[in-house]
This record gives structure tokens, sequence and C-alpha cells, in this order.
């Protein structure tokens, strides 16, 4: 029934994304522990309390659903169901199930866990379902970036701006994916500023905007650095030098593949892995050696990471990473130079990965903005 448990007997999913990923139902909280899945080689079942039964009997398919109650505790159902299937083996998200929780919860079961990142890889490549749903909330975003540019005036507060952002998301009947991050002036040189209350826009400063919408539970994430006031010539050339790292990270991709056959580049495959395959941390280093050969402190942070039902999921894009790039995959891609008590600049877009090479999901102009 479910191929993807191996090299598990069963896997114990937890975590409420991945729950609504392989369930489609959503409604469970990511901050409260309020259903399991428990997963085996021929049967599914999903585990919850009596504040969910009736709506997931009703929308969820093919999972058993088996009621958490006082005198059936979840420990007490889990111990049976293990015991029930024989399981010697069993994957747990190790990154989402606490230590206590494993104690409480498997005390029982004797045999070791091991950690299961199964259902997170399964993630990264996307149906094509999902990826529209993550280019439609880019297109919300890229309108969201056309509409803030009208609010940027005089004297307004880093924090109204993001509140303009989010609203203007939320009339749109979409969510925002994180909240909206604003920077003035120096302020930009902290690649996650918390946005204040107190920072008053002033001529001549730089606007970060790093925001994201989602729209049927997927997100988008963009980042745009806009000048309030006449650029001034430094600002330029920092501003150009990170959007060629950007061009460059991503004609590296195109490279990568024949669009014609849609196979990889003779020429190339020698630096290929398995014939096929990208590294996400080659991509980096394009974006990060350029940045540096123009004098200028390399990237703080990994160039991009993997996007869908969160907003940073696999795969990862950075100097140490092992992921490999494949089809189906959409992440951002997002250089920045950031000079403390100056500012910064960023500029960041998502990217499906096709067969044929990349495509751009964010759509917003890139051009240097004074407003």
């Amino acid at each position: 029934m479910i191929n993807y448990i191996k090299p598990f007997d069963a896997l114990l999913v937890s975590s409420s994304i991945n729950i609504g990923y392989l369930t489609n139902f959503f409604g469970f909280s990511k901050d409260e522990r309020e259903a399991f899945l428990l997963i085996t080689g021929d049967k599914q079942y999903l585990l919850t309390d009596g504040r969910y039964i009736e709506e997931v009997k009703k929308t969820v398919e093919g999972f058993e659903i088996l009621e958490i109650t006082s005198t059936n505790s979840l420990k007490k159902i889990l111990k049976s169901l293990l015991k029930k299937h024989q399981v010697k083996k069993l994957g747990i998200e190790e990154k989402n199930l606490t230590v206590h929780e494993q104690k409480t919860l498997l005390s029982h079961y004797n045999d070791t866990y091991h950690y299961s990142d199964q259902i997170n890889k399964l993630r990264s490549i996307k149906r094509n379902n999902e990826i529209e749903a993550i280019e439609k909330a880019c297109a919300l975003g890229d309108k969201t970036f056309q509409y803030i540019l009208t609010k940027i005036k005089q004297g307004i507060t880093e924090k109204q701006l993001a509140f303009e952002i989010e609203y203007f998301i939320k009339k749109h009947g979409a969510d925002i994916s994180f909240p909206p991050i604003v920077a003035f002036g120096a302020n930009s040189s902290v690649p996650h500023h918390q946005t204040t209350n107190n920072s008053r826009l002033t001529t001549n400063s730089i606007v970060l905007l790093d925001f994201g919408t989602k729209i049927y539970n997927y997100c988008s994430d963009m980042t745009r650095t806009v000048f309030f006031g006449k650029a001034t010539s430094e600002q330029k050339r920092i501003y150009k030098t990170v959007l060629q790292a950007q061009k460059k990270a991503i004609e590296y991709l195109s490279t990568r593949f024949d669009v014609k056959t849609p196979r990889m580049v003779a020429r190339q495959r020698p630096r290929l892995l398995r014939g096929g395959e990208i590294k996400a941390a080659d991509v980096d280093r394009i974006a990060r050696s350029f940045i540096k050969s123009q004098g200028y402190p390399t990237i703080p942070h990994s160039l991009g990471h993997g996007i869908g039902l969160q907003v940073h999921e696999l795969p990862r894009l950075g100097p140490k990473s092992k992921d490999i790039l494949k089809p189906g995959m959409v992440f951002s891609i997002e250089p920045g130079i950031y000079i403390e008590n100056w500012g910064g600049v960023r500029i960041e877009d998502l990217v499906v990965l096709t067969k044929t090479g990349p495509r751009l999901l964010t759509k917003a102009k890139k051009e240097i903005i004074d407003i």
C-alpha cells in the first residue's frame, strides 16, 4: 500500500504538515499535538481525539480512523498496533517528535526507533497541482509588491508597511506565509530584521521587503529591495552585484540542460552526478563566489531553500548542502550583500526545476527602483 516506508516496518508521522500532506486534511494545529499517523506495509491509521473524529471521518480516505479517549490512550493504541503488525523497525520524525514524547509514547517499545526523513524528501518533489498552487501564490506576491510600492511614503513606519502587505494579501482571500520583513536604511543589513514600529522612513533610504503569500496551503516567498529617494552610486553597484549573482546562479541551472533533447549538455557531463543531477552546493557556489569576487562579504545565509507547504523545506542550497536538485523541486534563489551600519540588498525569486531547465515563478520587476 505504501512504498515509502522502507527500510522500516512502520512509520510514525507526527508533524501536522506531513499529516496534512498525506491525508489532505490540514485542520490539525502545528503548535499542538492533535494527531498521529501510523503507516505499515499494508495498513494506514490516523489517530486523533473527539474534537476531530467527525470531520476526519468525512474527509480523510484510505486511513482507518482510531479515536483517542481517556480509556483508550494514544500510548495504548500505539502499543497495540505495533504488536499487531509485528513492527521491529519503526521510523519516527526525529526532528519533530520530542524526547519526552519518545519516552512516554514508546516506552513499551523495546526495539530501536530510527530517524525517518522520507516524507520530507517525498515533499521536495512537487506534483503539478502543487506547482500550480505555488505559482498562484507567487502571482499574488507580484501583485502585492506592485501595491506596496504605492504605500512607501515619507514617515511611514516599518510596521505600518508590513501591515499594508498583510492587509492586501488577506483582502485577496489568501494568507501570509510568514510575518513580512520590512527593513529601512541600516536595518536592512540584518537578513531577518525584526520589523518595528519606531523606524520611520526618511529620504535616501534602502527599503527591503521580504514577504510571502499562502494559497491552498502552499507558500510563496520573495524579496525586493528598492530605494526611497535617488539611489547612490554605491547602492546601485551593490544592487547590480546582487542581481548579477542571482542571474549567474539561474544561468548555471539553465546550462545544465539541453532544451532540445531535455538531457544534460554532453560537454559538461563529467561534472554531473550519475549522469543527470545538479549539486545544490554548486549553485550556491556560483552566486557566492561572484559576490566575493566583487569585493563584498560572503552571503551570511544559504543561497536558497525549498518551499511548498512550509516556507523552508528541502532542498537546501548552501555551501554544505548534500542535496541534489531534481525536476519538480521548487526553491528560492536569494543572494544578498549586507554591510553593518550601512544596509543591505537582497533579491529573492522562486524557481521550479523542470525536465528542460529552471522556470521563474516570481515575475515582479527587478530593475533598480527609485521612489
